[in-house]
């Protein structure tokens, strides 16, 4: 996984969770995974193409969406509503901006698509024979993972298709 392309969210996510929440985040030790991404309660889903492709997964419990939503709203939220998944959606889109205007910046072409947010644990999402790095942070609130797994749109297009032939 080239770090030239994964920096920038890292870096994202550090200053949109702290502009966003009040509180630089603490980041944990990252993991680099092979298998595929099982959603958490909430989880923010965005895709990348471009030269750099792939997706964006941001992911915690219900308790700590609606703590980082309160948070964004400026209010004590009780249930994890409407409101509550627009704020998640956005904080998602705002860190994929972010990195997508640096990579940008570096030479890489690419757009994100808008947000998706799945809410409910267990879903499982497959990366495309991609590894994902696992972003761990502690929040105010709680904890959220965010998984990156991208790789240059040249990359994939080496691999080819294991299809050959007619069928």
């Amino acid at each position: 996984m080239d770090a030239t392309i994964i920096n920038p969210f890292v870096k994202a996510a550090v200053r949109i969770l702290g502009q966003e929440l009040g509180q630089i985040p603490e980041k944990e030790a990252l993991q680099l995974q092979d298998t595929y991404y099982t959603t958490e309660d909430v989880t923010v889903m965005i895709g990348v193409t471009g030269s750099v492709e792939g997706t964006m997964l941001v992911g915690m419990t219900e308790s700590t969406a609606r703590n980082i939503a309160a948070s964004m709203l400026g209010c004590k939220l009780v249930l994890f509503d409407e409101m509550a998944e627009s704020a998640l959606a956005e904080l998602g889109n705002m860190i994929a901006g972010s990195a997508s205007a640096e990579l940008e910046k570096a030479g890489y072409q690419c757009r994100i698509s808008p947000p998706s947010l799945i809410v409910g644990r267990g879903t499982i999402i497959s990366t495309s024979r991609m590894r994902r790095l696992v972003i761990p942070f502690r929040v105010p609130g709680g904890r959220i993972r965010i998984s990156v797994a991208l790789r240059r749109a040249k990359e994939a297009n080496q691999e080819g298709s294991r299809c050959s032939g007619t069928p």
